[in-house]
Parts: C-alpha cells; structure tokens; sequence
C-alpha cells in the first residue's frame, strides 16, 4: 500500500507518498480500506518532530478516518467485512490501510457520507470526553468554546446547544465568527479586538462561563480562570498559547474551580473504547436527526497533504480538513 511518511521531521515539504509495508489486523482489531481521514494539529506537531506516535502505533499521521472494513482480526464480533465505519486512530490514517482496534470504531451516522464521516471521531471524542464526561456541562449552563471556528469548536457549539447549554465562543474576524452564530453560538467574541473575559461577563451578567474548552494553554491561563463563575470548570486540551504559566491558587480556590487537561491518542485502548460507546450512544442520535454535523472546510486528494497542512497552519479554515482516498 501507499502512506503518507515523514522521513525527516520539517515542513510540510516533510510529507512524503511513499509505497509502505501492508498493515495486518491483530487481535481485537479491524482491517480499514482507508476512505478519507483528516488533518489535526496533532499531524502537525508530528511532522515538525514534537509529537510520536504513542508505542505500537501507526509511524504514518493521522488520528481519525472513514473507510470499508477489509478484514477482521481473531476475536472480533459485531462487525462484518464491507461495514461502512469511522474510527479513532492512534495513528495511521494519512495510509490506504490502517489496522484499528474495534473498541475504536463507529458506525458512519445516517445522512453522512462517508469521506465527511472522517470529520467526525477525533473531535466528536475530544468535546464529548472532555465538555461532558469529564467537565459535565449541563443544560442551563454556559460553555465558552476558545477557537470556535476551529474543528473541535464548530463541533463543540453544536454539542453544547444541543444539549441546551448556552455557548461563548472567540475566533478571529467577522466571517469566522459568522460561521460560529451560523452553528448556534450565543456570544461572539473577536479576540483579536475584544478581551474574551470582559465580554463574557457582559454577557452573563458578571457570572462568567461554568465550562471552558481552552486550547491555549499557558497564555490564557491567568485570564480563564478570570473568566470561570463558580464552581467553573476549565479543561484544556491544547497548548498553542505554551505549557508554562503561574497559577492563583486563591483564585481557584475562592471560585471552588477545577482544572483538568487531557488527550487522546495516548490513553489506554479501554477509556478511548469508553468514550466511543459514549459517543454511540449520546452524540451518534444527534447527528443522524441532524442536530449536529460535521463541518468540512475542504477536501485535498491525501498526495496533496502538504497543502492541507499549509491550510491549517495559517488558520484560514472553519472546521475539518479532509484527505480522500
């Protein structure tokens, strides 16, 4: 088969199609004819040379993807040669093949199809476990999402009206916030012109946000908690802001605040199982009433890679981008 390498870590000039070993089902996995996957900043972080796969994953890119299953490996059951599916990588999905452990799959949703159901695990998986497993927003409380526009956020707005939380969220410039307003998003903050946490108490009436979905890491975090109400709940999920910052403890400790800071790729095969059956169950009705749905920036061929990445990392999206098969 063909997979997308990266033979010295660098640009995206560092994503190279190369024909490579076919990867086999083990025990308790599934065989995927790759259809689609999609482009995460994990990918990036991976090709750049800062982020490895976790031992015994993929070496090839990507978290997420959609195809046919081609084979099955001893011990699966439930699933069935041709099944059109989506699954939770730790790697792999930037291949024509790719070997998933079957706790990690998904059917596709209906009236999905199936290079935009590739859209769907990674981040479907993150805001799930995260928003509400972990930080448990409820309907009534207010969920400020910071990139909004990104693929986790467009997804996270939607989960979080769906489930009848108001929704804040900050992007940068009108159109990107118009996509946002487009999706359900209450509160709409330019952060490059407005300061996140004076808007957002504003617009609450000075209580702040119950949950906040941070992908900034360091640079926000004296400002998060600044915004939390009480009892507020912050889960960060990303560094893009850095991974150093001092903590008011008092601050948290007057709001009776929690931090929690996870990932994905590296857990343990029975939590990712865990959040996929919760993700079954909770979000998979929701996107097949239409409720919720993936939002596909573009679609570039998996040879044109480069320009995917090139794409992301400018931050000129709104949602996914998709390499197909």
């Amino acid at each position: 088969m063909h997979a997308i390498t990266i033979e010295q870590p660098g640009g995206p000039e560092a994503l190279v199609w190369a024909d490579v070993p076919d990867p086999v089902a083990g025990e308790g996995e599934v065989l995927v004819e790759v259809a689609a996957s999609a482009v995460n900043r994990a990918d990036v972080l991976q090709r750049q040379g800062f982020y490895d796969p976790p031992p015994g994953a993929s070496p090839y890119p990507g978290l997420e993807c959609s195809g046919r299953i081609a084979a099955l490996g001893p011990g699966v059951s439930g699933w069935a040669v041709g099944d059109e599916v989506c699954a939770l990588l730790s790697g792999g999905g930037y291949a024509q093949k790719v070997a998933v452990p079957a706790g990690q799959l998904l059917p596709v949703p209906e009236g999905v199809d199936l290079v935009a159901a590739a859209a769907l695990p990674e981040v479907v998986a993150t805001v799930w476990s995260n928003v509400f497993m972990v930080a448990g927003l409820r309907p009534g409380e207010t969920l400020l999402v910071h990139g909004g526009s990104s693929g986790i956020g467009t997804m996270a707005v939607q989960l979080g009206k769906a489930v009848g939380a108001r929704v804040a969220v900050t992007a940068g410039g009108k159109e990107k916030l118009e996509r946002c307003a487009e999706l359900g998003a209450d509160v709409l903050i330019d952060y490059r012109e407005q300061d996140f946490v004076e808007e957002l108490k504003a617009a609450t009436d000075g209580a702040g946000a119950d949950v906040i979905l941070d992908i900034m890491g360091a640079k926000y975090l004296a400002r998060n908690l600044d915004a939390l109400a009480m009892n507020g709940r912050l889960a960060v999920i990303g560094f893009q802001g850095g991974v150093k910052a001092e903590l008011d403890l008092r601050m948290l400790l007057a709001k009776r605040g929690a931090i929690t800071a996870t990932s994905l790729r590296a857990r343990p095969l029975e939590e990712k199982a865990a959040i996929i059956a919760a993700v079954r169950e909770h979000v998979w009705p929701l996107i097949g009433s239409g409720r919720v749905r993936p939002v596909v920036h573009a679609s570039y061929p998996v040879t044109e890679a480069a320009e995917a990445h090139r794409v992301l990392e400018s931050s000129a999206h709104v949602g996914k981008l998709l390499l197909t098969f």
